[in-house]
């Protein structure tokens, strides 16, 4: 039998949800031309219309599957809920080309199965995020830590960019959830693996900066990645652990137990700048500010064994 049109949409990551919808409940769907005798997967019709067509027999189930997952307004059917909307709310930026959001979250198993090869997957775009991520990640530890060594702020990098650190970013925005693959990825639980959910973040990235320049993805970083550098700074430096060796150069002078007080407290409660001192004997030996209280603390250890030395 010939094919029956359920769905009709300009927009391909909405097709793509009724393709999977439609996968889900066992119903081979296909993409079609304008004319829906002639099947050919992932093309559009003349209008820029995408459509969606299944075998005639299994078309009422097809429709009433997809009536589901509409929502009502009255009498009026609204299209399925705008995937790029819920998204951008979740990155916390309104892209101007969603065209390159979309770019973005395109799998090479999707573009693969487009037989007009005029879909283009996104691994361009993730290496080009991840020389965008590693500037902006470069420049907040310069300006964050500026008194620590180069050995510190590579192991802080490493830690926040690499592939588990990208991959808990992207399922913290369910990024998976909107990404379009390929059938075989699909089925395989491509949307939960953490190399292609750390790809995806990184071509993220790379559409956030074409779209909105470096101040956009900066702005998107910090706000992403502002946690994860703190906390990477805390165990790359106390990973040096100054604290204990001050503790054991004061035992072996005969010296009281250091003692580590915050002198001061500035900025917005989500960027807290902390003014920390050492006190050995009442003798202040060292103060250091941090982005957190045991940074300020390794810091200062750092500044009182140099004049304990």
């Amino acid at each position: 039998m010939s094919p029956r049109v359920v769905f009709t949409t300009q927009s391909d990551i909405e097709a793509s949800v009724i393709v999977a919808l439609l996968d889900s409940h066992s119903i081979p769907s296909f993409r079609i031309s304008g004319n829906p005798q002639a099947i050919w997967p992932m093309t559009v019709n003349s209008l820029g219309d995408v459509q969606i067509a299944v075998a005639d027999e299994v078309a009422e189930d097809a429709l009433s599957i997809i009536a589901g997952h509409r929502a009502e307004s009255g009498a009026r059917v609204v299209r399925l809920r705008d995937e790029f909307e819920e998204f951008e709310r979740r990155v916390g930026y309104r892209f101007k080309d969603r065209g390159l959001l979309e770019h973005a979250l395109t799998h090479k198993s999707r573009a693969a199965e487009d037989a007009s090869g005029g879909v283009a997957d996104n691994e361009s775009l993730e290496f080009l995020g991840a020389a965008v991520l590693g500037l902006v990640v470069a420049d907040m530890l310069f300006h964050a830590y500026p008194d620590s060594n180069e050995g510190q702020k590579s192991k802080i990098k490493a830690s926040v960019v690499s592939t588990p650190a990208l991959a808990r970013r992207a399922e913290a925005m369910q990024l998976g959830a909107h990404l379009l693959l390929g059938r075989g990825e699909e089925k395989t639980g491509g949307r939960f693996k953490q190399a292609l959910l750390a790809d995806a973040y990184e071509a993220l990235i790379a559409a956030v900066y074409l779209d909105g320049g470096l101040p956009a993805a900066a702005a998107f970083l910090e706000r992403e990645l502002r946690d994860a550098i703190e906390e990477g700074a805390g165990q790359a430096i106390v990973g040096e652990d100054y604290k204990s060796a001050l503790q054991e150069r004061v035992q072996a002078l005969g010296r009281a137990l250091p003692e580590y007080c915050v002198a001061s407290e500035s900025g917005p409660d989500h960027r807290k700048l902390f003014t920390v001192e050492v006190r050995v004997g009442g003798e202040t030996l060292g103060s250091a500010m941090g982005n957190a209280k045991k940074v300020a603390e390794q810091d200062a250890a750092r500044q009182a064994l140099y004049k304990l030395a």
